[in-house]
């Protein structure tokens, strides 16, 4: 493990951190001595975290903008200032044009890009006031490849990388750091539940160009990087870390 110094004692911040990559993402943090608050609405999956690691774990359901900015809040005043905001949450539910309804989209937008904004809304000002910060946002290589099957989710993740763009124009003044890292296919329990097949398995070592599964871990050691002094001066960027897919 890599060990940055400066983030020992910090305070970071994570949604939909509970299990898959967000748990691999608080485990690291909390390894590099990080005060870490997970917001979750899986309370069973955050009381293992919680027992495993040390972490804060609160129970939200972050598609709630209210309950979103009351619960960071409330993490703030616990650990302290928060100086990294992890914005992890999402659902890549698997759906087709055709399927898709007002209903359906509003969903899909109101997980994966919605608190996202809010939770940067609501971690910029304590930010900016403590001279600065980080704010790491996970995108998805599925909107580089344009990959069939989750339109919604696509054009979500599409969007992360825009909004990655701007905040980090808009923010950077006040010292505020705003990245992406896009994902590849991560083995994670859920895809191995849902989505995995020896099928699938060959055709995506196939079109990767290093020939192994991508684990959480591989992607929290990414995230963490950009958290740290020695990503200084990465901001509005996006790290795609899929093996070489895309």
């Amino acid at each position: 493990m890599i060990v940055y110094p400066d983030l020992a004692g910090q305070g970071v911040l994570i949604t939909g951190g509970a299990s898959g990559i967000g748990a691999a993402i608080a485990e690291a943090f909390a390894a590099q001595g990080c005060k870490v608050a997970v917001l979750d609405r899986d309370a069973a999956a955050g009381a293992m975290l919680a027992a495993r690691h040390g972490v804060k774990v609160y129970s939200c359901d972050v598609t709630d903008i209210a309950a979103l900015r009351a619960t960071m809040a409330q993490a703030v005043a616990q650990i302290g200032i928060v100086r990294v905001l992890i914005n992890n949450v999402a659902n890549d539910a698997r759906h087709t044009l055709d399927a898709i309804t007002p209903e359906g989209f509003d969903d899909s937008v109101a997980v994966n890009l919605r608190p996202h904004i809010f939770a940067a809304q609501a971690a910029a000002p304590f930010m900016r006031a403590e001279g600065g910060g980080a704010i790491i946002t996970l995108g998805s290589n599925a909107a580089a490849l344009g990959l069939a099957g989750y339109p919604l989710y696509v054009a979500a993740k599409a969007a992360i990388a825009g909004l990655t763009k701007a905040l980090a124009r808009e923010l950077g003044p006040g010292g505020i750091r705003v990245n992406a890292v896009a994902p590849g296919w991560v083995k994670t329990a859920r895809q191995e539940k849902l989505w995995v097949t020896p099928q699938a398995e060959a055709d995506l070592m196939q079109s990767q160009s290093l020939k192994r599964w991508i684990l959480p871990a591989d992607i929290a050691a990414g995230v963490v990087f950009l958290a740290s002094d020695a990503a200084a001066m990465i901001t509005g960027q996006t790290l795609t870390i899929d093996g070489g897919r895309s």
